[in-house]
């Protein structure tokens, strides 16, 4: 059977405050006294009496930075990006190896904005096939990645 919270705690009697009750301060001291909020509530007197503490625990707490966005809207910014050693797994390995036997010069033709990325930017190594990759936008670096491989940037709007 389930044991009841009260059933488990301590009783009442053997509690520390009990034998606190016959002296006269119940363990709140006799100078400093148990006062109800003798410093303020929550961060009251953060630049004003506790202005120490917050500036040495707390640095630039208060104030201000950078410039401000009225009607910041998302769409323009949305920019998803996929890294160059991301892009051959759009492919497939089975269509990737079915490429790299052909002579004709055909290559793989992958359009990112189809997988829901914007940008192509250039973190990792890319094989030494060429490719036709489709994007809004290229970092600098994976462009010249892409060219390296013997493939082609296309951009698209």
């Amino acid at each position: 059977p389930e044991q009841c919270f009260l059933c488990t705690r301590m009783p009442t009697r053997q509690r520390k405050h009990r034998k606190e009750r016959g002296g006269e301060h119940c363990g709140n001291g006799r100078i400093g006294k148990h006062r109800k909020h003798c410093s303020g509530r929550g961060n009251a007197g953060g630049q004003h009496m506790h202005r120490i503490a917050f500036d040495k625990y707390h640095p630039g707490y208060f104030g201000k930075v950078g410039m401000r966005h009225f009607h910041y809207k998302k769409n323009p910014y949305h920019c998803p990006t996929v890294n160059i050693d991301k892009i051959w797994s759009m492919v497939g390995l089975e269509e990737r190896k079915a490429f790299a036997k052909k002579t004709d010069g055909t290559v793989p033709l992958i359009d990112v904005t189809e997988f829901g990325f914007f940008k192509v930017i250039g973190k990792g190594k890319l094989p030494q096939q060429p490719i036709a990759v489709k994007a809004k936008l290229f970092s600098k670096q994976a462009e010249e990645k892409i060219k390296a491989a013997g493939g082609v940037c296309i951009l698209r709007a």
